[in-house]
């Protein structure tokens, strides 16, 4: 503590860390506030560079818009006015060798609506004859958490699974639906799952209960979403250090103590409180010394590494130009491309910003597809390059390319899930002036991210202050 100020210590700075320092500065002049990073910029997986002159997301290119988190802290650092919605978010699956529109009313994949799922064409006959048996079978009985894979399958059979599922987990997760926890990544249907016998009139009870006026799913910023940590990082008003590797922390009497840097020249840096804000594998090494539950609960989380291949072609490079936001690919069908979404289309102001051009992006890897990533830009690109020839007809070379590797990026929810987060939340609990924030925990969205930001914060607050002043402040400047 310097003087009557406290010193709290934010480790991560991508959007999860930048937005535990916005709401920490809630506390008034009373705290100060720093924000360590071993990259070269902040932002995390959010970055928007240029292709082709036009400034186009490298990483996540949209936020929820119907959780509020994301786009509350966008406004309230002064980005209100630059947020966009899309012109279409009408995907495709491509299924057995053809584009096929997602059957409209599926919750995640899991569908509602047999005509519109048979219209589709997303399934064989064979597969599509075996979902409404779910209506005549015996209750699925699941007690604790099981598979995503183990459920569906049991209830609509395999092609649901491989045709549906697999395509919309891999395009949030990269992660597989044999591992993946039900009640992590699919709420809604887990709370069905230990209450209806029948999926298939849960699923339509869900799609009939979503609002209809509801606004647009998704939601973006002009200059994309790598705009938003510069911002947040901006408003905060904290010390923003980058390039600077947090090696080791430890408790002290009157806080914590952290060691930055080289080994041979180590920086000792002291804080009143901390939140670390780095994905697990790192948290875990952190916190091994201090909370070693904790820590080993964190080396568990597996991660899924992605490349993401961004092509500028001409817009006469396209024999008709695309009428949806892009399209999914099921791994069973065995192609690299996983996903592809066409940008300019999705979002009109990327148009706007060169009509001649469209922008698209694919997407490259799932958990266990690390070969494919091994290869080097040329060679992803001319995967990318060969996917729109056979899929799109597209002709000629395009004006520009980019390829960004995300490695270790997206954490994997595998079944425990939400248990392994609670005894991790609960040895933390433990430590005071200690908190946790990131995707690692409720949520790999931005939205989702921001909240664990925000409750991180608030402990820390807490911690400082108990006698609750600084919640007076906060409201002040959210409302």
């Amino acid at each position: 503590m310097e003087g009557n100020r406290c010193h709290v210590v934010v480790v991560g700075g991508g959007i999860a860390g930048l937005a535990a320092a916005w709401y920490l500065r809630q506390g008034g002049e009373g705290v100060r506030v720093t924000v360590l990073d071993g990259a070269r910029r902040v932002g995390g997986k959010l970055l928007a560079t240029e292709v082709a002159g036009v400034s186009a997301d490298a990483g996540a290119e949209a936020m929820l818009a119907r959780r509020p988190e994301g786009k509350d802290l966008a406004r309230m650092v002064g980005l209100g006015e630059e947020l966009r919605h899309p012109g279409t978010t009408q995907a495709a699956i491509l299924s057995r060798g053809a584009m096929r529109p997602m059957p409209k009313g599926h919750v995640m994949g899991v569908p509602s609506d047999l005509a519109s799922l048979a219209r589709s064409g997303i399934l064989s006959p064979g597969g599509l004859a075996r979902v409404p048996l779910d209506q005549i079978l015996p209750a699925t009985l699941v007690g604790t958490d099981v598979s995503v894979a183990a459920y569906i399958r049991a209830r609509m059979g395999g092609e649901v699974v491989e045709r549906l599922i697999e395509p919309l987990l891999g395009g949030v997760y990269a992660g597989k639906a044999d591992r993946l926890s039900l009640d992590a990544t699919m709420p809604r249907i887990a709370i069905a799952a230990r209450s209806e016998r029948s999926l298939l009139a849960a699923t339509r009870e869900i799609a009939a209960e979503a609002p209809k006026d509801a606004g647009p799913v998704f939601t973006t910023l002009r200059r994309g979403m790598g705009s938003l940590p510069e911002a947040v990082a901006a408003a905060s008003g904290a010390e923003i250090r980058t390039g600077v590797m947090v090696r080791e922390m430890r408790r002290t009497e009157s806080g914590w103590q952290l060691v930055a840097g080289p080994v041979p020249e180590p920086e000792v840096i002291e804080a009143d409180a901390v939140i670390v804000a780095t994905p697990g594998p790192s948290a875990s090494r952190l916190l091994a010394g201090e909370a070693p539950l904790a820590a080993a609960e964190l080396a568990r989380i597996d991660y899924a590494s992605m490349a993401i291949v961004t092509l500028a072609y001409p817009r006469e490079a396209f024999p008709r130009p695309p009428d949806g936001s892009g399209y999914l690919v099921p791994p069973v069908d065995g192609r690299p491309i996983k996903a592809a979404t066409f940008s300019s289309v999705k979002w009109p102001h990327l148009a706007e910003a060169d009509p001649n051009l469209i922008l698209l992006r694919c997407s490259i890897g799932r958990l266990g597809e690390e070969a494919v990533l091994q290869r080097d830009d040329a060679e992803l690109v001319a995967l990318a390059m060969a996917e729109m020839v056979e899929v799109m007809g597209v002709r000629g070379l395009p004006r520009d390319s980019r390829v960004t590797r995300w490695g270790g990026s997206l954490p994997q929810y595998d079944v425990g899930h939400l248990d392994r987060v609670a005894r991790i939340r609960a040895a933390v609990a433990a430590q005071p002036g200690l908190a946790l924030c990131g995707a690692a925990y409720d949520g790999v969205g931005i939205p989702a991210c921001v909240s664990t930001a925000r409750t991180a914060a608030a402990r820390i607050l807490d911690h400082l202050d108990p006698t609750g002043e600084w919640q007076k402040r906060a409201d002040s400047l959210t409302s």
